[in-house]
This record gives C-alpha cells, sequence and structure tokens, in this order.
C-alpha cells in the first residue's frame, strides 16, 4: 500500500506553473473572474475565461500587495485591468511575511458592492447610532 501523499507547495520563489492550479480553482469558484498571482520571487499567471492566458504575469496591484503585506481592494491606475475593481491578498509564511499574492478581477462589481454596501452602513452607524435612522416621515428624536 503507497502510503505518500501529494504536496502542494508554495514559497516565495513559486513560479507560474506552480501558482497556476491555486489560481484555476480560485477562478473556477469565483465563476471564472480573472485571477492572478505571482510569488514575492517570479512573475506568476493571470487566468481569463477557463484557461491561463499569461505565464509570466506581474501586475502594479500583485507587486503592491507583496511590497505592503496587505490587502488592497483598489482600481489599479494601469496594466490590463487599468479602471476595473481587483482585490488582491497577500499569502504569509509561518512568520507573516508575504511570500505571494493572488488577485481577483471584479468584472462583475459584486465585491466592489459589498464594499460599498459595508460603507453605507458604517456611515449610517456614525449618523444614527446603533438603531435605525428615523424614516423621513418621524422627527429625528424617534429613532427606533
Amino acid at each position: 500500500m503507497d502510503t505518500a501523499m501529494d504536496q502542494y507547495v508554495i514559497s516565495a520563489s513559486s513560479g507560474a506553473r506552480d501558482l497556476a492550479p491555486l489560481a484555476a480553482c480560485i477562478h473556477e469558484l469565483l465563476n471564472r473572474l480573472p485571477v492572478t498571482a505571482r510569488s514575492r520571487d517570479n512573475p506568476g499567471v493571470r487566468l481569463e475565461e477557463g484557461r491561463v492566458i499569461d505565464t509570466a504575469y506581474t501586475g502594479p496591484v500583485l507587486e503592491a500587495v507583496l511590497a505592503g503585506n496587505v490587502t488592497k481592494r483598489v482600481r489599479p491606475e494601469s496594466g490590463p485591468y487599468k479602471g476595473t475593481p481587483v482585490v488582491v491578498a497577500p499569502i504569509k509564511d509561518g512568520e507573516g511575511s508575504a511570500i505571494a499574492a493572488i488577485g481577483i478581477v471584479d468584472l462583475t462589481g459584486i465585491f466592489d458592492l459589498a464594499d460599498f454596501m459595508e460603507q453605507a452602513s458604517a456611515i449610517r452607524r456614525e449618523v444614527c447610532g446603533e438603531d435605525p435612522c428615523p424614516l423621513p416621515t418621524e422627527s429625528p428624536a424617534a429613532k427606533r
């Protein structure tokens, strides 16, 4: 009986071939939204419409996430996804350092909408307190 287990390792030096299976999984999970990934030391992959379209990909947001070790939700100012909302997060090693980054390109606006709703909710809490704001026909003192 073979007891050897397959392993999948991502490191700071992973290349496109290493990152492609994980990126493809995320791509499928998100209904084939474009996905990009790269490691700290090497360019990575770009997937669109169910296939890898670039095996030497890097982008400004992937690079910024690797440098800052933080998740970014932005609209890139350059690159193939210029002006389109993206969400990019770091993959961290055991010490918390960014060794790779994976991003999704939000062509649907769903993640941008979720961020907007979260911001609107925070503003409403700040303005109205914990309770909902009064209806337009109610006086401001009638907070529910």
